[in-house]
């Protein structure tokens, strides 16, 4: 498998922190980068534009191409890092023989609003990609201090142990521990519903409530997770691991947290909207909790922090009045 050639499409943060994992590997990458003025920019300064702009390119072991289709014909392994939000525009060229015996891995924690989807079953559906093909790369891993290289911790989840154990290998460098689990799914749930969290989190602190409840709210949101996935796809899974507590973990919490950050906008009082405009930046929150309060309508799992985020983001109501009634509900 060491012979097997990785290409990342997308050019976002996580996009640009994974160019850097595999790179200061020693890993020869194909980077699909949408945009040709970012092409020549790149080509030029070595650097992202527009994320992560500390990050040095090693242009000797990375290769840009403009069009999707010739970046996915270089590689054997894909790694999905186009936000959920555009990835259906993304790839609406592509032809299920584009995907054909390839494996995927989405560095994507997010649904697809329009289809209300998660990534692994539009990838089946849509491009008929078995979902032995598919893992998750997840964390708790921010890419701002993946930039930093401060000690980051990745999960890479996988029904497929060969394929998982060598992504992993492939991720692991001195600044980055990279483990396996097979519960692909599981993982992929939890990364789109810590994002829903983050944002409640956000809403929390920017109405001004205080560590105290903080940890009351994510205890609550950790159990809300397993009850969700448990439910969904059930299996021997122990949702206290980093995959899952601890992506929540640092969401909720992180400064680098982009769902955090909406969700304190919102409690201070900046309509979605605006909020969204003004971070500039894809929070992937907003999209799952809608995408999760519709999957939820047929498996109705006890969800009150997920409801209140739908309702405050979705229906409008008022996030000081939202959280007044969640906070009777947790425990």
């Amino acid at each position: 498998m060491t012979e097997k050639k990785i290409a990342i499409l997308g050019s976002g943060s996580w996009a640009t922190a994974l160019i850097k994992i595999l790179s200061n590997n020693d890993i020869n990458i194909s980077w699909w980068v949408r945009k040709k003025e970012n092409i020549e920019y790149i080509k030029k300064y070595k650097h992202n534009p527009n994320y992560l702009s500390e990050i040095e390119i090693d242009l000797s072991k990375v290769t840009i191409f403009t069009g999707l289709k010739e970046t996915i014909a270089q590689a054997d392994t894909l790694i999905l890092a186009v936000p959920s939000a555009f990835m259906s525009e993304a790839y609406a060229s592509l032809k299920k023989e584009d995907f054909k015996g390839k494996v995927l891995f989405s560095a994507v924690k997010g649904t697809l609003p329009e289809e209300m989807k998660m990534v692994s079953a539009y990838l089946m559906e849509q491009f008929e990609v078995p979902l032995s093909s598919i893992g998750i790369i997840a964390g708790p891993c921010h890419a701002e201090e993946v930039a930093m290289e401060k000690l980051s911790y990745l999960t890479v989840g996988c029904s497929n142990t060969v394929a998982a154990d060598w992504m992993a290998d492939m991720l692991t460098c001195r600044y980055i521990k990279a483990t396996t689990l097979p519960d692909m799914q599981g993982i992929e749930y939890s990364a789109a519903l810590k994002n829903i969290f983050a944002i409640a989190s956000g809403i929390c602190h920017g109405l001004g409530y205080g560590d105290n409840f903080q940890a009351v709210l994510v205890a609550n949101a950790i159990q809300e997770i397993k009850r969700f996935i448990d439910q969904v796809n059930p299996m021997q899974r122990d949702t206290n691991a980093s995959a899952y507590l601890g992506d929540l973990l640092v969401t909720a919490y992180s400064q680098f947290s982009r769902n955090r950050t909406l969700g304190s906008m919102i409690g201070k009082g900046y309509s979605v909207k605006y909020a969204q405009l003004e971070m500039n930046m894809v929070a992937e929150g907003y999209y799952a909790v809608k995408t999760i309060y519709t999957i939820n309508q047929q498996y109705k799992v006890s969800m009150p922090i997920c409801e209140a985020v739908y309702r405050i983001l979705y229906e409008k109501m008022s996030p000081s009045v939202e959280i007044r009634l969640l906070a009777e509900k947790l425990s």
